[in-house]
């Protein structure tokens, strides 16, 4: 199967949050591998970090001050924001690399999309925009590895992203969009191997 793996950067967890980045990369997990001349990252325009500042949760003050100042001098409006995400999907190298897919339409992947990422997405890009470019059906991380902790596949702290990133010999999370979209697909295909080479045994 073929993925979009993806992630975004947000002013915090909130419903009212802004996204303030976004990255994308597909992968194929019959070949392993990420197709690193489709990745795409854009920063999306927000208010200032000033403005923002008395609402902000103290990590994203210490930690994405500078993200968010970036994406308030150079970041994308909305409208554009939509339109290079439908041109991305629409662009002859994307269709070639998705088609044919079993559903006629592209699965994101990610870590615990339908928390924050998909409600976002939905938010910012519009629910219509969503269903007539990716499938319903979206694939996740978190729940991939909660199932492995289950059949006793991996320690119970893999249930922690981070954890998990550590365990697999990843490091740290980086906490910027397409670092951690690839980061996360690597996550996926290390994940399929632990199944494999233990169902061998």
């Amino acid at each position: 199967m073929r993925y979009l793996s993806f992630d975004l950067e947000a002013t915090g967890l909130d419903r009212n949050d802004y996204i303030i980045e976004f990255g994308m990369i597909p992968f194929d997990t019959e070949t392993r591998t990420l197709e690193e001349t489709l990745a795409r990252n854009f920063y999306v325009k927000c208010p200032s970090f000033e403005t923002l500042k008395p609402q902000l949760a103290q990590w994203v003050i210490e930690h994405n001050e500078g993200l968010i100042k970036k994406a308030h001098l150079d970041g994308i409006d909305h409208p554009t924001f939509q339109k290079k995400i439908e041109e991305y999907l629409k662009s002859p190298d994307v269709q070639d690399y998705f088609q044919p897919a079993p559903s006629k339409k592209i699965t994101l992947f990610g870590k615990s999309v339908n928390s924050i990422d998909i409600p976002f997405l939905n938010r910012d890009l519009g629910w219509g925009f969503m269903k007539e470019n990716f499938d319903h059906r979206v694939l996740d991380l978190t729940s991939t590895a909660l199932t492995l902790i289950d059949l006793n596949l991996l320690p119970d702290e893999c249930a922690s992203g981070s954890d998990l990133m550590k365990y697999l010999g990843l490091g740290e999370v980086e906490h910027t969009a397409l670092a951690d979209a690839k980061n996360t697909a690597i996550m996926y295909l290390k994940l399929i191997e632990i199944f494999f080479n233990n169902h061998r045994e």
